[in-house]
């Protein structure tokens, strides 16, 4: 963070303020409007627009204990009667600057990272005078901790990011989050803040802080400082008080962190070390002093600063953090506007694609399908799904009262002609989309942008006998749409840039990360995960136990076993991909009996999960429909030789796709991987992992990622 530059003297709504200007936080003296005296507020920020939020490195660490210090013996003097700590518009601060943790190569200066930012917080505990934090904006990491450290918060009800996301990144929280946490909130709700959540990359919104209780009091965005401002100054003068838990007994906290290691055993299956430190935190902090408790932080974060999967964790946040920016898009001029969409199809995945373009880009939907049945399905669905967004307080009534009007249905194509992009999403059989298609362009003007969400077909082929094939493009989601953030962006053999471009315009309003894909087989997520799912099947077709197939990839970090993702991918689906893909590519993707006699009894292939949070295990009952198994009998795979044959077989395949141009990168794979397949974090994405592991240079003689890919261990210059 860099100096600010505002005047000595600068009126503000509270009263009259004196400026002093410190490096990285702007100190002002606001005198507090009823009269009650004086309080310092501490403002963080970097400088920059407010894209580029404000984070935490040694030097800003420093400066903000030296300004703390200051504001300290200030407090002592009866100069001041409270501290609050703020943020730039939008944002509070977003925690340790993660480049700079990737980047520290002693563990000497890892362990003095954390006792750094522990000295500079505890300031904010030690005041000897009230502190308050205004959230204003984003939260996380180390930024919530700042916030936690004070005696009081409240929060901006449009601050759009509080959490604790380390966990999810190689890290634990080391700034005081793992002790301060379950005492404020309990120790169940503990778990959710500093395991669950991370896991799910799902931050808390403000008012689910304010239930939590990781904030006091939530204000409106309109005039949030002012009001924070007022409620400070009457806790200060007692006329507001805010209560504390007590600790959960002994009891209480014990069963939640057993049954926490018993999830963590099942889930992640030891594949990564920081959610079980970050567990041995919350479970030494029921009885550690704070200081002790700070002290077990700094050792644990500065174990796992220096740990591979720290380091990876570091390449996939840069990718996913670049991925904003799709490598190969035409320039965004070139895009046309889309004040209109029409979607072929009302079935669910069709229906998920129309409540997500009304909710964000805000343009009428029409879907079509054969029949009113259908329709009213699909339509369904989609009023379904607002009506329980409201419910739960994610969505205003207002706004779902828009999408339930601008979402309509029809059975007549000619409806779809004044739309300015058709999407079809309809089965994947080729002659059926084709003919879709051909109805279409007999239908809709000539400037209309025709889509695809195939997941597996030649967009090429379906475009073929149109007159204008160039207007087609893939625009290929994900399932569940709300949640999965990647689309493949397919460009066909005569696809135009101007349909190109309005497939990525069109992705980023939909606030999702696009990938650019070349029209190949299975494009990149299906290609390499129905490939994974193909030889653990193959493994069982081969005698290994299905129960020890299927928990085979643990060390990936895959967010399922393997039975469940086909579970929840469709058995029927997963055959046919597989089966497309095996026509297309070969005998690398294998035939299975054994998948076919499931899918033509209609047998589930897992049974309900033993609890909330646990995986859901196969049933041993399919073994019957692979043949018996064989378990350690010669040529029968182990876990680890089903890992390895896994392992083996993606490597082949990236390869094969480098060759083919699929992507223009292998780190393009990884993205796609981790958004769309759900690749763990902690391996740095699919081809670090296999570099790592020796995979590229034992299988195709060579190295997947470039050389001197930063901080990903293994691929360093």
């Amino acid at each position: 963070m860099t100096d600010t530059n505002i005047p000595a003297e600068t009126p503000t709504p509270s009263g009259p303020v004196r400026a002093e200007r410190v490096t990285h936080s702007l100190v002002r003296d606001v005198a507090l409007p009823g009269g009650t005296g004086t309080m310092a507020l501490v403002t963080l920020d970097n400088g920059l627009d407010h894209t580029k939020p404000n984070t935490l490195g040694p030097q800003g660490l420093a400066e903000l204990t030296a300004t703390l210090r200051r504001l300290q013996g200030r407090a002592a003097a009866g100069e001041i009667v409270a501290v609050g700590v703020t943020g730039k518009p939008y944002v509070l601060a977003a925690g340790a600057d993660l480049l700079g943790v990737g980047a520290v190569a002693r563990r000497a200066d890892a362990l003095e990272l954390g006792r750094a930012g522990h000295a500079a917080y505890e300031l904010l505990h030690t005041m000897g005078v009230p502190t308050f934090a205004f959230v204003n904006g984003i939260a996380l990491g180390g930024g919530l901790e700042l916030a936690l450290s004070c005696d009081f918060r409240t929060v901006s009800t449009d601050a759009g990011a509080l959490g604790l996301p380390e966990v999810g990144l190689g890290l634990v929280p080391g700034w005081g989050g793992s002790y301060v946490v379950p005492h404020l909130v309990g120790i169940e709700k503990a778990v959710d803040v500093l395991l669950t959540r991370p896991a799910a990359n799902k931050p808390y919104k403000a008012a689910e802080a304010l239930d939590a209780g990781l904030v006091d009091a939530m204000f409106d965005a309109a005039d949030f400082l002012e009001q924070s401002i007022a409620w400070a100054e009457r806790v200060v003068r007692g006329e507001v008080s805010v209560p504390r838990r007590e600790p959960d007994p002994e009891p209480v906290w014990d069963a939640v962190v057993t049954a926490t290691r018993r999830r963590l055993d099942a889930v992640v299956a030891g594949s990564r070390p920081a959610p079980y430190r970050a567990l041995e935190l919350l479970a030494g902090a029921r009885t550690w002093t704070r200081a002790e408790a700070f002290a077990a932080e700094d050792e644990a974060l500065a174990d796992l600063i220096m740990s591979d999967e720290m380091r990876a964790s570091v390449y996939a946040f840069q990718l996913v953090s670049g991925g904003k920016k799709p490598a190969g898009a035409p320039t965004s001029d070139l895009a046309r506007p889309v004040t209109s969409v029409g979607i072929v199809g009302a079935g669910l995945m069709a229906a998920q694609i129309a409540l997500l373009v009304s909710q964000r880009l805000g343009v009428p939907v029409v879907m079509r399908d054969l029949d009113t049945e259908r329709v009213d399905k699909g339509l369904g669905f989609v009023r379904s799904t607002v009506e329980k967004l409201v419910g739960r307080g994610r969505m205003t009534p207002e706004v779902a009262a828009r999408i339930t009007a601008s979402v309509h249905g029809t059975t007549q194509t000619t409806d779809l002609a004044g739309c300015d992009l058709v999407i079809e999403a309809v089965t994947e059989v080729m002659d059926l989309k084709k003919r879709v298609f051909a109805e279409l362009e007999g239908i809709v003007s000539e400037n209309t942008v025709l889509a695809t969400n195939t997941s597996a077909l030649s967009v090429t082929e379906m475009a073929s006998g149109l007159r204008h094939p160039e207007r087609v493009v893939g625009i290929h989601f994900f399932n569940p749409v709300a949640q999965m953030p990647l689309v493949e962006v397919v460009k066909a053999g005569r696809t135009s840039d101007e349909a190109l471009a309005t497939a990525f315009a069109v992705t980023k309003k939909l606030r999702k990360t696009a990938v650019l894909v070349a029209d190949r087989p299975g494009f990149v997520v299906n290609r390499l995960l129905v490939l994974v799912m193909g030889k653990v099947v193959e493994a069982v077709e081969n005698g290994t136990p299905v129960e020890v197939a299927d928990t085979a990839l643990a060390p990936l970090g895959f967010p399922m076993p393997t039975f469940e993702l086909f579970d929840l991918v469709g058995p029927a689906v997963g055959l046919h991909v597989l089966t497309s893909l095996r026509e297309d590519l070969g005998e690398r993707f294998p035939r299975s009996p054994g998948l076919e006699k499931l899918v033509a009894d209609g047998t589930r292939v897992v049974l309900d999960a033993p609890g909330a949070g646990l995986p859901k295990p196969v049933d041993p009952a399919i073994q019957a429909a692979f043949g018996p198994a064989r378990r350690g009998e010669p040529g029968v795979l182990d876990a680890a030789g089903v890992l390895d044959s896994v392992l083996v077989a993606l490597t082949v395949e990236i390869g094969h796709m480098l060759d083919e141009g699929v992507v223009a990168t292998p780190q393009q794979i990884d993205l796609c991987m981790i958004l769309g397949a759900g690749w763990g974090f902690h391996t740095g994405g699919i081809t670090p992992y296999l570099d790592r592991a020796g995979y590229g240079e034992r299988v195709l003689g060579r190295r997947l990622l470039p050389d001197g890919v930063a901080n990903v261990p293994g691929n360093a210059a």
